[in-house]
């Protein structure tokens, strides 16, 4: 996990620095009361959704993407 610091009016581009693909920005738009206001802007092709509700649309579909990959069966000494 990557943990930065960003005031009011400051903001976070995740994508490529060579603008190939998708990006996406995030403005941090108000701190108060131990709340966070945050500003997507992305193409609309790519879904912004709140983790709880990322976690129903997916909870059937497949195993979470953000959870540990599954460890290998070991090989046996005689295998």
């Amino acid at each position: 996990m990557l943990i930065l610091t960003r005031k009011n009016k400051e903001s976070v581009i995740v994508g490529n620095p060579d603008g190939s693909g998708s990006t996406l920005k995030v403005t941090v738009l108000r701190c108060r009361d131990g709340a966070v206001r945050l500003g997507f802007e992305s193409p609309r092709q790519v879904a912004i959704h709140r983790m709880e509700v990322w976690d129903r649309i997916h909870a059937d579909s497949r195993p979470d993407r953000f959870s540990d990959p599954p460890r290998r069966n070991e090989i046996s000494a005689d295998g």
